[in-house]
């Protein structure tokens, strides 16, 4: 008997061992991170095996509100509508519209920067991940911190599966709002999804056979209208950029003089770019400060803002 039962008995054992293996490859429920205190930022990853995870993002790029300037109007907005949330008050979900380079991803980082004391946190998404927002919001729903859920650069093109999990997230989804978290979302389309000439002849038969072409069009907008905050960003006048330009180039060590002298190349370098924008900006003064000749001493302030975002305008 001994005989029979030790063939029966191996073969249970590497089924056990198959089965093991099986269940390592395939998804997992996404898993809250061990200690939540290891960041203040977090970065959602999908790994080949279709688990997706958190990941702390150890180094937050510095950011403060005070260094922004030139978009006092939409700081204040996003800086309101941000305390509130942390102090468990209502508030919106947001979209940050309009022109490259003008701050919007640098807003929201300065906010994170500002109230994570107060319990401030952020999770970054990409657009292709964003059918995963359901388990995300999940996992988030029972802490006691207050998320942002961040997807930069957001735009759809048609058919694309992130467009109607959004849409669940932000409002319509059969499940309630939690409480404890928001989405900011910035985009250079303010529609998010592509829009044509012809979605705009509404009382004719579309091409492909639409009997109502005009409940495309509301299709169309109706993700960003879910945002029950919207603040558009707007290019920089020579004058505001110029003056980018001079304390981007302060930071990095010049005097007054050298500043001056950089006037003509800064303007000739957002004429190649076809841009006036606080990125362009900064891309400039790093480009010139490293070819300038300046004493050692200064060239120490340097390391104070190679964390800055591009699009950072410092006081």
């Amino acid at each position: 008997m001994q005989d029979v039962m030790n063939p029966l008995e191996r073969l249970v054992e590497r089924a056990e061992q198959l089965m093991q293996r099986i269940e390592a490859i395939l998804p997992q429920p996404l898993q809250s991170p061990a200690d939540w205190n290891a960041a203040i930022a977090w970065r959602y990853r999908k790994r080949a095996n279709g688990c997706g995870v958190l990941e702390p993002v150890r180094h937050v790029g510095a950011m403060q509100l005070s260094d922004l300037q030139n978009i006092d109007v939409q700081k204040e907005k996003i800086a309101r509508n941000t305390e509130q949330f942390v102090q468990g008050r209502t508030a919106n979900n947001v979209l940050l519209t309009g022109a490259r380079g003008t701050g919007k991803s640098s807003l929201i980082r300065a906010c994170l920067h500002s109230y994570a004391p107060q319990g401030l946190r952020l999770i970054e998404v990409d657009k292709a991940d964003l059918t995963d927002l359901p388990d995300i919001v999940e996992v988030v729903a029972s802490r006691p911190e207050k998320f942002i859920i961040y997807c930069d650069d957001l735009s759809f093109e048609e058919g694309e599966p992130g467009y109607k999990a959004m849409k669940s997230i932000l409002d319509g989804s059969v499940s309630a709002a939690t409480p404890n978290v928001l989405v900011y979302a910035t985009s250079n389309r303010r529609h998010l999804l592509p829009e044509y000439m012809t979605d705009n002849l509404a009382q004719q038969k579309g091409e492909n056979g639409e009997i109502h072409p005009g409940e495309v069009v509301e299709e169309k907008i109706s993700l960003s209208e879910r945002f029950g905050l919207w603040v558009s960003f707007y290019p920089f006048s020579q004058d505001e950029y110029l003056r980018v330009v001079a304390q981007w180039l302060s930071a990095l060590g010049l005097d007054a003089a050298a500043i001056e002298a950089a006037r003509p190349e800064a303007l000739v370098w957002a004429l190649e770019r076809g841009s006036r924008s606080g990125r362009v900006a900064h891309q400039f003064a790093r480009d010139y400060a490293g070819r300038a000749e300046r004493p050692a001493s200064r060239g120490a302030r340097i390391g104070d803002v190679q964390g800055l975002a591009e699009e950072a305008d410092l006081d």
